[in-house]
């Protein structure tokens, strides 16, 4: 995964087509692929977890960047495949943020408002 990520860094976008599987090859727009490398400022890698079952591997990983001024994060379960001793990008799942949960429970309207007037919180800071 560091290779591939240090390719697109370096525009050496060959060496991600040569490291893709074969049978996966009319997914990958080239062309796409070539300019997204050339556009974006690369920030760095990060790997979360990696594992390997036989000739499957899978890598959790996130790749900073940023593309015209906006910094972005693709975050990635990439699933790579031995083939002919050699590690390949065989497929990936883009991984979605957790949800926000409240941590602190919730003021309802007739509870007594947090700022201390003794009010009720629908009577003076929810009003």
């Amino acid at each position: 995964m560091r290779s591939r990520y240090t390719a697109y860094a370096t525009g050496a976008v060959d060496y991600v087509f040569a490291t893709h599987d074969p049978a996966k090859h009319d997914e990958v727009d080239e062309n796409a692929a070539r300019e997204w490398s050339r556009q974006a400022q690369w920030d760095g890698l990060e790997v979360h977890e990696s594992s390997t079952d036989g000739d499957t591997g899978i890598v959790e990983f996130t790749a900073a960047y940023t593309l015209r001024g906006q910094k972005l994060r693709h975050r990635e379960r990439a699933v790579f495949k031995m083939l002919a001793g050699k590690w390949i990008y065989h497929d990936g799942d883009m991984v979605k943020p957790r949800p926000v949960t409240r941590v602190e429970p919730r003021v309802g309207r007739n509870d007594p408002c947090h700022c201390g007037s003794g009010k009720k919180f629908k009577k003076c800071c929810g009003a």
